[in-house]
């Protein structure tokens, strides 16, 4: 089993924070194919509403029916590593456009990254919102 540690140093956390921060960006520029290359083909979001795929999310970006005109994380990020897999937990506020309704959200956010030739890309997201 692989050792579970804090850090492997502050230049792979800031790497990984580096690609969470960047695909925020490609999220908020609304464009699929940028979105999608943060993901592994299996990805998934898991949140109150169920599962929702790759295909299917990139699917309601593509429309236009999925828009996002803010995100950001904010706060402290908690990273962990086991080997080439790291959690990422981080707060994010965004705003999303979902068939025209605003959706203004403030949610804790874990993804699961793993680092495929020296890649990190995106396995699971689990989104919680932050109760008010």
């Amino acid at each position: 089993m692989a050792t579970t540690r804090t850090s492997p140093g502050r230049e792979v956390d800031d790497q990984l924070l580096a690609v969470l921060d960047e695909w925020q960006v490609a999220i908020v520029a609304n464009d699929a194919d940028r979105i999608g290359s943060y993901m592994a083909d299996e990805w998934i979001m898991v949140s109150e509403n169920g599962m929702t795929t790759a295909e299917q999310f990139l699917a309601f970006v593509r429309s236009g029916d999925l828009t996002h005109s803010a995100m950001q994380r904010v706060g402290e990020p908690r990273i962990r590593y086991h080997g080439d897999l790291a959690l990422l937990t981080t707060r994010v506020t965004n705003t999303a456009h979902y068939q025209g309704i605003r959706y203004d959200a403030d949610e804790w956010t874990t993804d699961a990254f793993r680092r495929v030739d020296g890649r990190w890309r995106c396995l699971l997201t689990q989104i919680t919102a932050v109760k008010k």
